[in-house]
């Protein structure tokens, strides 16, 4: 097996050890792996490919520290053909929410996901996909 160097905050990696050892990993290599295969299989549903999705992102961020919210408008306006509504709250004394509505495929859907994720300084970035066809049934 390949050993691959990865940088991190010192906070989450004691949560990673403290995660490890209370779910019986043998360290953190496990966790991380099986953190990896869980990210690079969440769009890989074959049920969801060819069809119309609809998807919710939230992000939580600090607005006093960071630039998040310029970076939020600007994928906001960047992938206006996916955006069908966004949502901009205060959250507390020194938090913003950012809440996402997208419709669209799983590689649009799953292109936003990970731009969203790939913005530094957020805090928490949460996201669910559903097919639309799927409301149509419900109803």
């Amino acid at each position: 097996m390949t050993v691959v160097s990865v940088s991190m905050p010192d906070e989450l990696l004691e949560r990673l050890d403290a995660f490890a050892e209370e779910h019986g990993y043998t360290g953190r290599s496990e966790v991380v792996r099986e953190a990896s295969r869980n990210l690079l299989g969440e769009f890989q549903d074959k049920q969801l490919e060819d069809r119309e999705l609809m998807g919710v992102v939230t992000v939580l961020f600090d607005f006093e520290s960071t630039d998040v919210e310029q970076r939020m408008m600007h994928l906001r306006h960047e992938y206006d053909h996916l955006v069908t509504s966004h949502v901009h709250n205060h959250v507390g004394d020194h938090y913003c929410m950012e809440l996402f509505i997208l419709e669209g495929t799983l590689e649009e859907i799953s292109t936003f996901v990970g731009k969203i994720r790939a913005t530094q300084d957020t805090l928490s970035i949460d996201y669910s996909v559903m097919p639309v066809d799927r409301i149509d049934s419900v109803v």
